[in-house]
């Protein structure tokens, strides 16, 4: 049994970061979509922020999957485009209410930490532990921000 090492990773692990790779790229895509149908001025730059972030983290998985030999995802999934659909619908059928669209926002956040919190237990002692916790600590500020957010335009 050999050990583990980032160009060396194991089967579940390659796998763990591909789930990842593809929340990462449904979260940038759906902040990227919502920043631009946002008029609220301090929404859009969170989720223009958020999205950055989201395309960073999976641009760094990415190349870990590239590094083992494997290709790597590089689009997200169609639940996550009926997400963003229904987001949009959502929206339009609210006026525009920026709570509403943060309460979506929020939803994803939910996901996309749930997916971290997974793939840390599942990948437990790997040789990529370091980079998910750091980009789980981000994911997780990111869903605190959302929260926030939303909670400060609750009527």
């Amino acid at each position: 049994m050999s050990v583990e090492t980032k160009t060396n990773l194991d089967s579940t692990t390659v796998s763990k970061l591909q789930d990842l790779i593809r929340i990462n790229i449904d979260s940038e895509e759906g902040f990227q979509e919502a920043a631009q149908q946002i008029e609220d001025v301090n929404v859009n730059v969170v989720f223009t922020q958020l999205a950055a972030q989201r395309s960073q983290n999976a641009t760094e998985l990415q190349d870990y999957v590239q590094w083992n030999g494997e290709k790597p995802r590089d689009e997200g999934s169609y639940a996550a485009a009926f997400h963003r659909t229904w987001l949009n619908l959502r929206s339009i059928l609210s006026g525009g209410d920026v709570h509403v669209v943060l309460a979506e926002a929020e939803r994803g956040e939910d996901s996309i930490k749930q997916a971290y919190e997974d793939a840390l237990k599942q990948t437990a002692g790997s040789a990529v532990n370091d980079v998910l916790t750091r980009q789980y600590a981000n994911v997780k500020a990111g869903h605190d921000r959302i929260r926030d957010l939303r909670d400060s335009y609750a009527n």
